[in-house]
C-alpha cells in the first residue's frame, strides 16, 4: 500500500552522498505519485516545523554535490537547546508537526546517533524508515554505509602526499584519520595508501612495540615512516574493553553530539595522536610531524560508488514505503538490501572484527597494528 506525503531529513555529521540519497527519495517517490517535504538541519527542523517542499526543481543537479541541501543538526528531538532555559524534551512537538503535516513516513538520513533518535519518534507513533549514513562505517546490521567509500579514498589519497614530504625530509609522519570509535576508516585508508604502522581502536596499542617497528625500518634502509592513526586509536593502559556490536547507554553514547563522523568540538589540548607523535620522537630519536585529516574527509563531491549506494537505498526505501513498512532501517547485503528494525540497531555500533579479512592482509603485508 503506498503513502501520500512523506518527509525527509537529514541528521548528524553530513557527508558524501546525502544529496544524492536524498534526490533517489525523491525522485522515486514522485513516480509514485507521492508528494516530499524537507525538515531543515535535522531533527530541529522537525520540532520547528521548518520544511520546503522537495519538487523536481529542488531535486536537480544535486547528485554530484557534497554536504545537504536540506542542512543538519546533531540536536536530539528528547535534548533540544533552548535559549535561556537549557535542554528541553520536544518529542511532542515533533510529533505534532508529523500529524500537521499529514505525514504517512519520516524518512531520515543518518547514523547510529540518528537510528538511535529515530527508534525513540517510533516509540511516540512516528512511521519511520531510516537510511544508514556515515564516514566511520560503524551502523550495525548493515554491510557498508554511504559516505564511507567517499572518506576513504580522500584519507588514502592524502596518505599518498605525505609519502613524499616524510620521505624527503626522513621523517615519521603521524596522521590522524577519522572514525571515532571504529578503525574502519583508518585501517582502509592506511592500507590504500600504504602505511606503514596502523592504530586502530579495537586494538590497542603498546608505544614500545610501535616505535621498535618504526626503528626496525631505519635499519632495513628505510627513510621514514607513516603511522595511520584512528582518532578513538588508544594505548593498551588506557583502553577499555571493546565488545562488539555492544549496546551503548541510553544517555547520549552517539559520537560526538549526535552521530558518528567525527567530534565536531576542536579539543583544546594536544590530541591523544599528537601526543603519540611527540612520544614517537623521543623514543626513536627520528624527527616526527603529526597531520589530522579532520573535516577534509567529509567533504566535498561523493565518490560513484558513494552515488550509486545512496541512489540504491533511497529507491529501496520508496519501495519499503509502498509496500507499507514501518519503522526499519534500509540495510545494504551485498548486491541487495533488506529490512531491518530500527529497534535492532538503535543504541548499537558496529565495530571492526579482530578477525576481520582486512586485518590479516595487513598483517600479512608486514603492516604493524601496535600489538
Amino acid at each position: 500500500m503506498g503513502t501520500g506525503l512523506i518527509g525527509i531529513l537529514t541528521a548528524g555529521g553530513d557527508c558524501p552522498g546525502l544529496n544524492a540519497g536524498i534526490r533517489a527519495v525523491g525522485k522515486s517517490a514522485h513516480r509514485l505519485g507521492m508528494e516530499v517535504i524537507g525538515f531543515l538541519d535535522g531533527f530541529r527542523g522537525l520540532v520547528e516545523n521548518r520544511t520546503i517542499r522537495l519538487d523536481d526543481a529542488a531535486l536537480s543537479g544535486i547528485l554530484a554535490t557534497g554536504g545537504t541541501i536540506l542542512g543538519t543538526s546533531r540536536d536530539k528531538p528528547h535534548k533540544i537547546p533552548v535559549a535561556n532555559v537549557g535542554t528541553l524534551d520536544m518529542r511532542p512537538m515533533a510529533v505534532e508537526n508529523y500529524r500537521a503535516n499529514h505525514l504517512d513516513c519520516l524518512v531520515c538520513l543518518g547514523g547510529d546517533g540518528t537510528m538511535k533518535n529515530a527508534h525513540r519518534l517510533t516509540k511516540e507513533g512516528l512511521n519511520i524508515v531510516a537510511l544508514p549514513k556515515t564516514i566511520d562505517n560503524d551502523v550495525p546490521c548493515t554491510d557498508t554505509t554511504f559516505g564511507f567509500d567517499t572518506a576513504m579514498g580522500i584519507a588514502a589519497e592524502a596518505i599518498d602526499r605525505l609519502h613524499t614530504t616524510a620521505d624527503s625530509h626522513h621523517r615519521v609522519i603521524v596522521v590522524e584519520i577519522m572514525g571515532h570509535t571504529a578503525g574502519w576508516l583508518a585501517l582502509g585508508a592506511g592500507l590504500a595508501g600504504g602505511a606503514d604502522i596502523i592504530l586502530i581502536p579495537e586494538i590497542p596499542y603498546d608505544i614500545e612495540k610501535v616505535s621498535a617497528a618504526i626503528l626496525n625500518r631505519e635499519r632495513r634502509g628505510k627513510r621514514f615512516s607513516i603511522v595511520a592513526v584512528a582518532e578513538g586509536a588508544m594505548p593498551i593502559e588506557a583502553a577499555p574493553p571493546v565488545q562488539e556490536g555492544a549496546d551503548e547507554a541510553d544517555g547520549d553514547a552517539d559520537s560526538g553530539n549526535g552521530d558518528g563522523d567525527g567530534d565536531d568540538v576542536e579539543p583544546l589540548l594536544p590530541t591523544r595522536s599528537a601526543l603519540l607523535a611527540q612520544e614517537l620522537q623521543r623514543r626513536t630519536g627520528i624527527d616526527a610531524r603529526f597531520t589530522a585529516l579532520g573535516h577534509l574527509q567529509r567533504g566535498g563531491t561523493p565518490s560513484a560508488a558513494d552515488r550509486l549506494l545512496a541512489t540504491r537505498l533511497g529507491t529501496t526505501c520508496i519501495a519499503y514505503v509502498e509496500q507499507g513498512m514501518q519503522n526499519i532501517m534500509v540495510a545494504v547485503k551485498g548486491d541487495g538490501c533488506e529490512p531491518v528494525s530500527l529497534k535492532k540497531v538503535a543504541g548499537k555500533r558496529k565495530l571492526l572484527p579482530v578477525d576481520h579479512p582486512w586485518i590479516d592482509s595487513a598483517r600479512r603485508l608486514g603492516i604493524s597494528l601496535g600489538d
